[in-house]
């Protein structure tokens, strides 16, 4: 009895520290992580591989990441990808959250579709990158249209998942409480499947990111991508690392922004992974 009374008005230890200002110890330990990679990585370019060719230290990296800010061409790229991964990210996860909830409620619509999708997510969309380029032009439309094929599918395959596969317990206890369609809908099945919807998201922020380079090689005269490009075919392997750490660094934040949504939307989620 006296242990059941300590664990209830006791709280986690990582709760512990947020609620105290403190970072909690998963943000620490990731950050050690990221910390001793980028020791590893400096001593790497310094002492094992001297051609600079090859790789090039950290310090190096963010020498002429300052450079290239200080002449505002690093300005200019990571609005012009910003731009574009924001554009295409937002339309193709709103259209497959749509499409996904549509099948999961229509069987029409579901039988109508699968075909299409099963055929379109089997294509490489790097294929289609020059498509768009000739149909929609050089320009943001075209290089949103990269990312948003990118989004699209693994966003909507979750969604679907999500809203398919919702336990069957809830659902009769729903129904033994007389909840209508909608009602079940809203209260049952979209919040059981929003775990998935974020997953989902999560893996076309990944997809997205790529399609962003594979979009800005195709007739781009800014982005971190065309960055990545020109600095490869004139050997500034400085200037390539550049355009790599900030994909990584704009994955990370995209990420955390979304357990932060997932954190917002599904507390009880995130609650029963930490006891």
């Amino acid at each position: 009895m006296t242990d059941k009374v300590e664990g209830v008005g006791r709280a986690a230890p990582s709760r512990m520290w947020r609620m105290r200002g403190f970072p909690g110890p998963a943000f620490l330990r990731g950050a050690l992580s990221i910390a001793a990679a980028g020791v590893l990585w400096e001593l790497a370019g310094r002492y094992l591989i001297k051609n600079r060719l090859f790789f090039t230290p950290l310090s190096a990296v963010f020498s002429r990441m300052a450079e290239m800010w200080s002449e505002g061409t690093l300005q200019t790229d990571i609005l012009a990808s910003l731009q574009t991964f924001v554009v295409g990210f937002l339309l193709g996860a709103g259209a497959a959250i749509l499409i996904g909830v549509l099948m999961a409620l229509s069987t029409w619509a579901r039988d109508f579709l699968d075909p299409w999708i099963s055929a379109l997510y089997a294509t490489p969309f790097i294929a289609l990158a020059p498509l768009f380029v000739l149909w929609l032009g050089i320009g943001l439309a075209a290089h949103a249209a990269v990312v948003f094929i990118s989004v699209f599918f693994p966003v909507l395959i979750n969604t679907y998942s999500g809203l398919a596969t919702t336990d069957r317990v809830l659902l009769e206890v729903a129904h033994s409480f007389n909840a209508g369609k909608r009602q079940v809908f809203l209260k049952v099945r979209f919040p059981s499947a929003l775990p998935f919807i974020i997953t989902g998201l999560r893996l076309g922020v990944a997809r997205g990111l790529v399609g962003v380079v594979v979009a800005e090689i195709f007739g781009a005269k800014a982005g971190l991508g065309y960055r990545i490009v020109i600095s490869g075919n004139s050997f500034d392997t400085a200037g390539l690392f550049v355009g790599i750490v900030l994909f990584a660094i704009a994955g990370v934040i995209s990420v955390e922004l979304l357990k932060l949504i997932e954190r917002w939307l599904a507390p009880w989620r995130l609650q029963s992974a930490e006891e």
